[in-house]
C-alpha cells in the first residue's frame, strides 16, 4: 500500500511540473513582449514601392504599382512580403538597466583619457570632436548614445545556388569602452529586410521606421533609467555613419558605386577610363594625388600615356551634397515602376541646356532617407569605406595576377592588346601571329608558383591566430583558390611579403613589401595621426609605382579606394569600428528564412539581457576567452604571483642537481624585491676583490643568501615567505606540455609536432653585454615548481635559444623589418629557464631567400588585449575577432622605384 501511495505521489507532482512548463510556455512569449523582447511585423509592397503603414496600414493594394498586398491559400489572406523591424527605443533603454553596463556607457566621456595625437576609439576621431562641438546640447551628456549602422545581404540557405538575399540592418553602440564596443551582446538588430531580392536603391523605403525612430531620439529623446547613477533622464542617440560593402554603400547613400564614377569618395572627379578589350574599367590617375611639382607628373610612357595636371578631388561635405541633389527630383521607389520607365525618362534637363556642374550632379540615384536626420548634413563621416572588402579583393587581385589564376588574373591577352593599342609597356606587347604573351615581371614562372604554394601549404599559425590556409592550396595545379576574407587579411599583411622574398623581381617586391606594410599598420589598434599622414601620402606613390608596373586591366576601383583609406582612418578613427568582420558573422542561423532568424534573435537577446544578472553561472558576459590564464598573488614577492595556466596531464619528475640551481638562483635574480640583498653580496664580493664580480655573485650568491635570511629569521626579522625563497624549490616537479599565459597558448615542442598549429615560438627580452634584446627561441618543457614553506609555486619554461650572432644566427633586413633566425645555431645553452609570464610568442616561417634552415620571426599580440590608458582599471573581456597589431610598427623603408 505504501508503495502505491509514492507512486501516486510521483504521479501527481510530475503532472503538477508539467503544467507549470506548459503554462509557461503559453505565458512566456507575453511575458517577453512586456519586456521589449519582441519585433513588429510591417507588410511592404512585392516590389518594394511602400510599406503598408501609416497612411497606407488599411490598403489592399500598392498605392503606386497597384500590386495586391496578399496572396491567397484557399480564403486565408497572407501578406506577400513582410519586414520584421526591431523598435530602437527599448533597445537602448535596456542598456542602462544594468548598473555595470549603464557605467561603461559613460566610459568615452568620463573614463577615456585623451592622448593627443593617438586614436583608440571613435571618441578620439576628428568625426566624434566635430560632432560635440556642433551640437553641445548632445555631446555634454556622456548618456547620449552615438550609433553606427551595418547592412549587408546573404544568402539564408545553405545552396549558395539558390536566388534569395536577406538584408539585415545592425546597430552597435560606440560609448563602450574598446574591450566592450563591437562585441555582439551590445549589438542591436534593427530590421530584417525580406528576400527573395535584394532591396537595392529601394532600401529607403524599408528604413523609413527606423529613421523615425532615430528622429524622435534627435529631439524629444525617451525618458529612461540609468541604475549607474539611480536617476531618470532623458535619452537622446544620433548615427555617427554606414558601415558596408560598396554595392550596399550606394543603396545607402544614393551614389552608384558602379560605372565611371564608382568612387564614393572621388565622385564626379573619379579617374575612369574604358578598356575595350579587356571589356572592363579601369581607375587609375593617381599621380593627381602627387605634389604638383612631382616628377612623376610629366612622365608619360611609363603611366598612362599622358601628362596629368589636374588636382587631387576633395572629400564633399554634407552641405555640398544637399546642394547637387537640390537639383534632381526625387526618386519614385519601386521596381515595377522602374522596369516600366521609358528611356531617358526621369532626367529633368537634356545635358546640354544646364553645363557640366549640374551634369554631375545628376549621377545621383537619389535623396538619401538618411539626410532626413537634422544632423546627417553635418557629419563629417557618412558612409565608411569597408577595409575586409577591400582587404579581400586586393588580395584576390594580387595573388590571381602572381599566380597567372584562369579567372582571376587581370593580365591576360585581352589586357595586352589594351596596352598595345595604348602604346604602353613595350615588354609586354603580345608578339607573332600566335599572339604569344612575352612573361612579365609580375608573374611567377611554374617552378615560382610551386615554391609559393608549398610555402602557404606549410605554414602553421598559433592558435586562433588564424585559419589552416593549407586547405586553400591546390599545389598539383599550383593555385590558391577558396579564400575566406580573414584568410586574405592574413595573407596580405602577413605573407604576401614572406612568400615572394628571394625570387620575385626587386621593383615588384618593393611595391608588394609597401601595401603588406599599408594594411598591416592600417589595422592596428591604435593609430597615430602622424603615421596616418605618412602613410596617406605613402600610398598615392605605391599606387603609381604600382601604375608602372602592373596593366590597365588591374586598376578596379577596390585598386583605387586604398588611395582614401588612411584619410578616412584619420576622421574617423581606428578601423575595427569600423569594418564588416564582427557584422559578417553576427546572423549565425542561416539556415532559416526571415522568420527563424527574427524569433531566434528574440530569444538570444532575452537570454542575454538575463544572464547580466546571474553572476555566478558562465554567460556570454563573463565566459572566459579560449587563451585565458590565471593570476594568483600567492605571497609579497613577485615571482610568487602565479600567472599562467597549466593544463594537460601533469608528469613528475625528479630535477637534477644541476637544473635545480640554474632554476634557484634564476628565479633569485628575478625577484625584484631583493634587490637589496643582490647589491649587499656585490658590495662584499667588491671589496674582496673587483674580478670577476658577477660569475662570483651567480655562483656564491643562492648559499649567502640562505646563510644570511636564516640569522634574520632566527632573529624574528625575516618572513617564512623569504625564507621559503632563500631555501630554493622543491626537486620534485610537474612537468605539463601546454600552458596559456599572457594570452597566448604555447605548447612543448614535442605536443606540437603532429599539430596544425605553432604554439611554441618564444621570446622573451634579456641582457646581452649590457644590452636589452629580444631573445628568440622554442620551448621544450612548462615546468611548475613548488616552495616548501606556504605554498607557493612558480611556472618556469625551459627553452632553446637560437643564436643571435650576426650573419651566423641571425639577419635583419632593413628595408622591410624582416628578422630571421638560424634554427640550427643556438646560444645560452646553460641559461635555458625563464618565468612563464615573461614570454611572448611567435611563430615561424620558412625563408626562402635564406635558405631551408633560416626561419622568419614573426611577432604576434594577444587577443583581447587593448593599450588604452584608463582612469580605473576595467577587465577586457576578448570574442573572436580579426586579427590585429597593437599598434603601428615603424614604417619600411620608403623607395623610388627607380633607386
Amino acid at each position: 500500500m505504501i508503495y502505491y501511495c509514492w507512486i501516486l505521489i510521483i504521479i501527481i507532482n510530475v503532472r503538477t511540473f508539467i503544467c507549470l512548463i506548459q503554462f509557461s510556455l503559453i505565458h512566456f512569449p507575453f511575458l517577453m513582449s512586456e519586456l521589449g523582447f519582441t519585433y513588429k511585423k510591417i507588410h511592404a509592397c512585392p516590389n518594394d514601392c511602400v510599406l503598408f503603414w501609416k497612411e497606407f496600414e488599411l490598403l489592399d493594394d500598392c498605392p503606386k504599382c497597384k500590386t495586391s498586398r496578399w496572396k491567397y491559400q484557399g480564403s486565408k489572406k497572407i501578406p506577400q512580403k513582410v519586414l520584421r523591424y526591431f523598435p530602437l527605443k527599448p533597445r537602448l533603454q535596456r542598456l542602462f538597466v544594468n548598473k555595470d553596463i549603464a557605467e561603461n556607457m559613460r566610459w568615452h566621456k568620463e573614463k577615456r583619457v585623451h592622448e593627443e595625437n593617438a586614436l583608440r576609439h571613435p571618441a578620439d576621431s576628428e568625426a566624434w570632436i566635430d560632432f560635440d562641438s556642433k551640437h553641445p546640447l548632445f555631446g555634454n551628456d556622456s548618456r547620449n548614445v552615438r550609433l553606427g549602422l551595418a547592412s549587408d545581404g546573404f544568402t539564408p540557405f545553405s545552396n549558395m545556388g539558390t536566388s534569395y538575399s536577406i538584408w539585415p540592418v545592425i546597430l552597435v553602440p560606440y560609448n563602450l569602452p574598446p574591450w566592450m564596443c563591437m562585441k555582439d551582446p551590445y549589438f542591436m538588430l534593427s530590421m530584417l529586410i525580406p528576400g527573395p531580392k535584394g532591396p537595392g536603391n529601394e532600401i529607403d523605403v524599408y528604413l523609413q521606421p527606423l529613421v523615425d525612430e532615430l528622429k524622435e531620439l534627435w529631439g524629444p529623446g525617451i525618458e529612461t533609467y540609468d541604475a549607474y547613477k539611480e536617476e531618470k533622464f532623458v535619452l537622446r542617440a544620433a548615427l555617427m555613419w554606414t558601415i558596408s560593402d560598396l554595392p550596399a554603400l550606394s543603396y545607402l547613400s544614393g551614389w552608384p558605386t558602379s560605372g565611371y564614377n564608382a568612387c564614393p569618395v572621388c565622385m564626379s572627379e573619379t579617374a575612369c577610363e574604358h578598356l575595350p578589350n579587356s571589356q572592363k574599367r579601369c581607375y587609375m590617375g593617381h599621380r593627381r594625388f602627387l605634389p604638383i611639382n612631382h616628377k612623376w607628373r610629366d612622365e608619360m610612357k611609363a603611366f598612362d600615356g599622358k601628362k596629368e595636371h589636374r588636382s587631387a578631388p576633395k572629400r564633399l561635405s554634407g552641405l555640398e551634397i544637399l546642394e547637387q541633389l537640390s537639383a534632381i527630383e526625387h526618386e519614385k521607389f519601386g521596381k515595377l515602376l522602374k522596369s516600366t520607365k521609358k528611356k531617358g525618362e526621369g532626367k529633368k534637363r537634356k545635358r546640354g541646356e544646364i553645363g557640366k556642374s549640374v551634369e554631375n550632379k545628376l549621377k545621383w540615384k537619389k535623396h538619401s532617407i538618411f539626410f532626413e536626420l537634422p544632423y546627417w548634413k553635418t557629419l563629417k563621416m557618412r558612409h565608411n569605406l569597408d577595409i575586409m572588402h577591400i582587404e579581400k579583393n586586393v588580395c584576390d587581385n594580387v595573388l590571381g595576377t602572381l599566380m597567372s589564376i584562369s579567372g582571376k588574373t587581370k593580365d591576360n591577352k585581352r589586357a595586352r592588346r589594351d596596352l598595345m593599342e595604348k602604346g604602353l609597356k613595350p615588354s609586354l606587347h603580345l608578339q607573332g601571329e600566335r599572339e604569344d604573351m612575352p612573361s612579365a615581371s609580375y608573374t611567377l614562372s611554374q617552378d615560382e608558383k610551386k615554391i609559393f604554394c608549398e610555402f602557404l601549404s606549410s605554414i602553421k599559425f598559433p592558435d586562433g591566430f588564424a585559419s589552416n590556409i593549407s586547405r586553400c592550396v591546390k599545389e598539383k595545379e599550383c593555385i590558391v583558390s577558396g579564400l575566406k576574407s580573414h584568410d586574405s587579411h592574413i595573407i596580405l599583411q602577413r605573407l604576401l611579403p614572406l612568400a615572394t622574398r628571394g625570387y620575385l623581381n626587386k621593383d615588384v617586391y618593393q611595391v608588394l613589401l609597401e601595401l603588406s606594410d599599408f594594411f598591416k599598420n592600417l589595422c592596428s589598434k591604435t593609430l597615430y595621426l602622424d603615421v596616418l599622414d605618412k602613410m596617406e601620402k605613402q600610398m598615392v606613390l605605391t599606387l603609381c609605382k604600382l601604375e608602372r608596373i602592373f596593366p590597365p586591366s588591374f586598376f578596379d576601383v577596390m585598386i583605387h579606394l586604398m588611395t582614401h583609406l588612411a584619410s578616412e582612418a584619420k576622421i574617423a578613427g581606428p578601423v575595427q569600428y569600423r569594418w564588416m568582420y564582427p557584422f559578417e558573422r553576427y546572423v549565425r542561423n542561416k539556415a532559416r528564412p526571415e522568420a527563424s532568424i527574427a524569433e531566434q534573435y528574440i530569444d538570444n537577446e532575452c537570454m542575454t539581457f538575463c544572464s547580466m544578472y546571474l553572476h555566478n553561472v558562465e554567460t556570454r558576459f563573463n565566459r572566459m576567452e579560449r587563451n585565458y590564464d590565471v593570476s594568483e598573488q600567492l605571497g609579497i614577492f613577485s615571482v610568487f604571483a602565479c600567472k599562467g595556466r597549466p593544463f594537460g596531464g601533469p608528469k613528475y619528475e625528479e630535477l637534477s642537481n644541476s637544473d635545480w640551481k640554474k632554476i634557484h638562483i634564476f628565479v633569485l635574480k628575478n625577484c625584484q624585491e631583493i634587490e637589496h640583498y643582490r647589491s649587499e653580496h656585490m658590495v662584499q664580493l667588491e671589496a674582496e676583490s673587483d674580478q670577476n664580480v658577477d660569475e662570483r655573485h651567480d655562483i656564491q650568491f643562492p648559499t649567502w643568501f640562505k646563510k644570511r635570511v636564516e640569522e634574520l629569521h632566527v632573529e624574528g626579522l625575516a618572513s617564512e615567505e623569504l625564507l621559503s625563497l632563500a631555501n630554493g624549490p622543491d626537486t620534485r616537479v610537474k612537468l605539463y606540455s601546454g600552458c596559456n599565459v599572457n594570452g597566448f597558448r604555447f605548447h612543448t615542442k614535442d605536443r606540437g609536432s603532429n599539430k596544425k598549429t605553432q604554439n611554441s615560438g618564444v621570446v622573451v627580452e634579456g641582457e646581452h653585454h649590457k644590452n636589452i634584446i629580444d631573445f628568440y627561441g622554442v620551448l621544450k618543457d612548462i615546468i611548475e615548481v613548488d616552495y616548501l614553506r606556504g605554498g607557493k609555486r612558480v611556472l618556469i619554461f625551459r627553452c632553446d635559444w637560437w643564436s643571435l650572432k650576426k650573419s651566423l644566427g641571425i639577419w635583419k633586413d632593413r628595408d622591410s623589418n624582416i628578422t630571421s633566425v638560424n634554427v640550427c645555431k643556438t646560444w645560452y645553452e646553460d641559461q635555458p629557464f625563464v618565468l612563464a609570464y615573461q614570454v611572448r610568442q611567435v611563430y615561424y616561417v620558412q625563408d626562402l631567400k635564406l635558405g631551408k634552415n633560416w626561419r622568419v620571426v614573426e611577432k604576434i599580440q594577444p587577443r583581447g588585449s587593448y593599450d588604452v590608458p584608463k582612469r580605473n582599471d576595467m577587465e577586457p573581456n576578448d570574442l573572436e575577432e580579426p586579427y590585429q597589431e597593437e599598434e603601428p610598427d615603424d614604417l619600411i623603408h620608403f623607395i623610388d622605384i627607380e633607386e
